[in-house]
């Protein structure tokens, strides 16, 4: 990177070429979901689609674990190398590693104890419980892999290999793709199959990486010598990244509120139209969080050099960007909202009609998640951990009096309503953070380390 952004010209150009890659990752790595969402529509219905959607609150846990070493290692890895200190870069790396195998086994324990049990508090009953069950049993054998796909292309890409990172997630999808049709189409496995295909298509992106990571063509090459977990470096990555799986937290916990709220309030037809709604919104939220993690190694290296002017320049750069995507997708879902369904279901009137209206109201004000989620990934870069985690458990707690207040005057309108209106709500309070920290960047004195900020 640092040939990348030597001259007070390359500001836009560092970063597409970092947003560019991660974009297409993180859409890439979503296939993995919308891939078996559209399988699983079309060959097993909405049963199938309510199975996968109360089963993914646990899914998104696992997911949010591998994002938290991922952003929180990666964060910390392209700061040490903005200010040189190539070896803790590396000693971040091992330790990024090491939790991500920590994590696994924690996460395969807990799913196995836990994962039924919280499949019923959603309100899954008959077929809608078997299918999910179905679902959380393989992916709680595979927990380290999932964990380890969402973490190690963002640390390959803070090695300054944006592009293979991106690669790398497209072989994953591609394996995940080619594996759906065999194992839903053709042997008839249902959700067991979709997980099975994801579950492998994540194996081969961890051994890809960890390949990498001991080639030539790392900065940080490794050794089975420079294998070091550090403690300390563990709880900065932490500190970093919490932010990450209280994002991911928190979209289970709405999700599996939803879930139940639907079930209340409606029935298992509500949580399969909730499950498509979920799929279009979860395309703009991961180019969202492409953008923002893009953003974040240029941003992180920037501030581990001193160069705030920079920050600020590539911080706006994300901004518009995120916006007026999310402004375009609101509008292209309203005009054409049979068409988006279409890909998930096509002979199913009653759940096109609740699909149609849940798009309706429970996406008018999705741009706006999109700048919250990148103000958090904005302060994490920074090494502001606290800000950061404070916009994504604040994201969470915001969605509580909605949700209770909400479906109680609305019915499932209101259960469709509670995240849109929140989101409003938060971005009031998000805004004046981000627009106080960038004006505080002109008082900052070049050559700011990580020590001055924890």
């Amino acid at each position: 990177m640092q040939e990348t952004v030597t001259t007070d010209n390359s500001v836009n150009r560092t970063f597409w070429r970092y947003a560019i890659p991660s974009v297409v990752a993180m859409l890439v790595n979503g296939l993995y979901q919308v891939i078996d969402g559209i399988f699983v529509g079309h060959y097993i219905g909405f049963e199938g689609l309510a199975g996968i959607n109360m089963a993914w609150p646990i899914i998104g846990v696992i997911v949010g674990l591998g994002l938290l070493v991922g952003m929180g290692s990666g964060s910390l890895i392209s700061i040490y190398r903005g200010e040189g200190a190539t070896d803790k870069a590396r000693r971040t790396l091992t330790t990024g590693l090491g939790l991500i195998l920590m994590a696994g086994v924690l996460m395969m324990a807990l799913v196995s104890a836990f994962g039924p049990a919280m499949l019923i508090a959603q309100g899954a009953v008959g077929e809608t419980l078997r299918l999910g069950t179905e679902y959380i049993d393989i992916f709680s054998w595979g927990a380290i892999f999932t964990i380890a796909a969402g973490a190690m292309p963002m640390l390959i890409r803070n090695d300054d290999s944006p592009n293979f990172s991106t690669i790398l997630m497209v072989i994953g999808a591609l394996i995940n793709i080619a594996l759906d049709y065999l194992f839903i189409g053709r042997f008839g496995w249902g959700l067991e199959g979709a997980a099975i295909a994801t579950i492998f298509s994540q194996v081969t992106v961890f051994v890809v990486a960890i390949g990498y990571y001991f080639s030539p063509f790392s900065q940080l090459r490794l050794s089975l010598g420079k294998l070091r977990f550090s403690p300390r470096l563990a709880a900065k990555s932490i500190g970093l990244g919490t932010s990450s799986l209280f994002m991911y937290a928190y979209f289970s916990f709405v999700i599996a509120l939803h879930n139940r709220l639907f079930m209340e309030y409606g029935s298992s037809v509500h949580v399969g139209a909730f499950a498509i709604v979920g799929y279009l919104m979860t395309m703009y939220y991961l180019l969202a969080e492409g953008v923002a993690g893009g953003m974040q190694p240029p941003v992180s290296y920037y501030f581990g050099s001193g160069q705030m002017n920079k920050i600020k320049a590539t911080l706006a750069l994300a901004i518009k960007v995120v916006l007026l995507t999310g402004i375009s997708a609101v509008i292209l879902l309203n005009l054409f909202p049979e068409a988006m369904i279409g890909l998930f279901t096509n002979d199913d009137p009653v759940l096109v009609s609740e699909t149609t209206n849940g798009l309706r109201l429970h996406l008018f004000s999705m741009f706006l998640d999109g700048f919250i989620a990148l103000s958090s990934v904005y302060f994490m870069a920074v090494s502001q951990g606290g800000k950061a985690l404070a916009i994504s458990a604040g994201n969470m707690l915001i969605q509580l009096p909605f949700l209770y207040l909400l479906p109680q005057w609305l019915g499932v309108d209101g259960v469709w309503l509670s995240v849109p209106v929140s989101n409003v709500v938060l971005f009031a309070i998000v805004a004046p953070m981000v627009w106080q920290d960038i004006r505080g960047k002109d008082k900052v004195t070049p050559n700011l380390k990580l020590a001055e900020c924890n």
